[in-house]
């Protein structure tokens, strides 16, 4: 056994398979048969069903002598108890030689917990992250998915993580293994240009922390050094992640108030929808290997504990923060304390996203992100959504609970940072 150096000297990447293109959709059925599977299960949600997203990808898997069992109830911001239940589905319904999401990051990470659990012994808390779960790792081999994203910044049909509210803390958390990414990504611009204006908004802020958190991470080679059986799928910035994360911050400087005002006017975005979806897929592969650290860690009690706040676009039945608004509503705040960690990354991000921007100090790039939340309609930090000071106590304890997460910010991050970040978050502008 080697004694290890006090630095890490090795970083990792991993990324599924990538199709990408209009009519990509509608090929699934021949990969998924390459595979050598005879029967699948196609997990999706009551909306992407009706719009026939989920028809176009079984009919593909039909053709090519597929036989295809539906899910249709996956929900929008799983909880441990939608997972069960598609998890209970599954195991009901027989033996399985792949998974099939079709839908955004909520159907596609119900679909990660079912490939696991039906292969797996156990329940879903033994595999959810320590200290909430059990953190345990797969014994048995997770059937093959393949990820068909609809909504354009999730980044689930690249990553390793499946996420979802624990109900009974009110905490949001998920599961993390290499074993949970897909095998193949199929990415259809042609899916996600239907999206509605305020849907487009929250996920697309999704890409944006994505890219921006992923390049502003801890440096690979600041971790203590590893063993290559303690490496964990987030590994530190890098220089791989790094192309892929600037790659996406430019294609968002164009793309992203042009694909909100398009679905506001009713049109489908064309090359600025296209270029979302491959913004969205490039910061998945960014952050899928690097890591994300405080905005997400924040965004966890914030869609948690969400109260009485219905996002427009989103069903009404239920209060919910949407996942990617969720991140974007501390994400200024938390930029600007981590500033000083690397300025030069910072202020570069800034010009990525806002060629021309002026300054160099640590309000700059949290300047550009509340102008972009501000014209594409999100919410006007916490306090819109329902918080208060008197609710800053209980986000900063489920946000300490991110560990995994906090480790990854490019400077140690206190319980009071985090409560100086959650106050300052409370109204932006």
């Amino acid at each position: 056994m080697t004694t290890p150096h006090p630095d890490e000297t090795v970083f990792t990447y991993a990324a599924p398979a990538l199709k990408f293109g209009r009519g990509a959709a509608a090929e699934v059925g021949y990969d998924v048969r390459g595979w050598g599977a005879r029967r699948a299960l196609l997990v999706t949600d009551p909306g992407v069903l009706a719009a026939g997203h989920a028809e176009t990808v079984a009919a593909s898997l039909r053709s090519h002598g597929v036989e295809v069992v539906t899910y249709a109830g996956a929900r929008v911001e799983p909880t441990d108890a939608s997972l069960e239940e598609a998890v209970a589905f599954a195991r009901g319904e027989g033996t399985f030689d792949a998974v099939v999401a079709v839908g955004g990051g909520s159907a596609i990470d119900t679909a990660k917990a079912v490939a696991l659990l039906v292969t797996n012994p156990g329940g879903l808390m033994d595999y959810v992250n320590a200290p909430i779960g059990r953190a345990r790792a797969p014994q048995q081999p997770v059937l093959p998915l393949a990820a068909v994203p609809t909504t354009t910044g999730t980044g689930a049909e690249s990553t390793t993580i499946c996420v979802m509210d624990v109900l009974a803390l009110k905490v949001k958390t998920g599961i993390s293994h290499p074993a949970l990414r897909p095998r193949l990504a199929v990415v259809d611009p042609a899916l996600s240009a239907t999206q509605p204006a305020g849907v487009i908004a929250a996920a697309g802020m999704d890409i944006l922390c994505h890219a921006l958190e992923s390049y502003t991470a801890r440096w690979y080679g600041e971790f203590p050094a590893k063993e290559p059986q303690q490496r964990v799928p987030y590994c530190g910035s890098n220089p791989i992640a790094d192309l892929w994360s600037e790659k996406a911050m430019g294609m968002l400087s164009g793309a992203f108030r042009a694909a909100v005002r398009a679905a506001r006017e009713g049109d489908d975005g064309g090359e600025a929808a296209e270029q979302m979806a491959l913004a969205a897929t490039f910061a998945g592969l960014g952050f899928g290997n690097a890591g994300v650290h405080i905005p997400h860690a924040n965004a966890y009690p914030i869609a948690g504990r969400v109260r009485d706040f219905r996002p427009a676009d989103y069903p009404q039945d239920e209060a919910m923060v949407p996942h990617g608004m969720a991140v974007a509503l501390t994400a200024p705040e938390a930029f600007r304390f981590t500033f000083d960690a690397a300025p030069e990354r910072h202020l570069r991000a800034a010009q990525l996203l806002s060629p021309g921007v002026e300054g160099a100090d640590a309000s700059v790039l949290p300047g550009v992100i509340a102008s972009l939340m501000r014209d594409i309609g999100i919410p006007n930090g916490l306090a819109e959504v329902g918080y208060g000071a008197g609710d800053v106590d209980a986000l900063v304890e489920g946000a300490l609970q991110q560990q995994r997460l906090l480790a990854t910010a490019p400077k140690d991050v206190t319980g009071e940072d985090l409560a100086t970040i959650m106050t300052a978050s409370l109204e932006h502008w």
